[in-house]
């Protein structure tokens, strides 16, 4: 990611900018970032997660939110926007525009070639922060492939990594069992 030129904006000035944009753009520390387009794998992969939350929380007091639900992240100060998010029980939105959520449970995010190292790390880092975060997900495009981060009761996180199109793997908050041949649907696998 690239900082745009804009320098030492405040987060007020940047919320105004971004409801006004046709483009999404990530916040931290005064910068803003242009975040890029997703492939072919990607779209199919979040469709197919968001029509899986969608039948499993239909009834549920949770609601699943895709890309375009931007996620504040007030211990560090980062604007940004997962892949999915789920939150759960009394939903807490930023302010009175209704775009972005402080309290997911649940994150989700395909990584690409330009995002991985980012997902992983500094991302990953603020997302910790959050109280409300109980699991996070990193879904590889390239294969059939899931990480599944799950906080333990001493704040630590476990890593479960769940291979092949068999495999299935649980979200506890939210008492769901995904397989991955649903998860991965459609996806024809792309080797870097």
């Amino acid at each position: 990611m690239s900082a745009l030129p804009q320098k030492n904006m405040t987060e007020a000035d940047y919320l105004e900018f971004e409801r006004g944009s046709d483009t999404r753009h990530e916040y931290l520390s005064g910068q803003i970032y242009a975040m890029s387009g997703a492939s072919r794998n990607h779209n199919i992969i979040s469709s197919n997660i968001n029509g899986l939350l969608y039948n499993h929380l239909d009834e549920s007091p949770c609601e699943h939110y895709q890309s375009d639900m931007r996620v504040h992240i007030p211990a560090t100060g980062l604007y940004t926007y997962p892949d999915l998010s789920v939150a759960c029980a009394e939903i807490q939105l930023l302010d009175d525009k209704f775009d972005t959520l402080l309290n997911p449970v649940i994150i989700f995010e395909v990584l690409s070639a330009t995002t991985e190292k980012y997902d992983r790390g500094e991302k990953f880092q603020s997302y910790r922060t959050l109280p409300s975060l109980q699991e996070y997900v990193l879904i590889s495009q390239n294969q059939a492939r899931i990480e599944h981060y799950l906080r333990q009761k001493d704040n630590k996180w476990s890593l479960t990594d769940v291979l092949g199109l068999n495999a299935t793997f649980e979200l506890p908050s939210i008492k769901l069992v995904l397989a991955l041949d649903d998860v991965y649907r459609k996806v024809s696998f792309i080797f870097p």
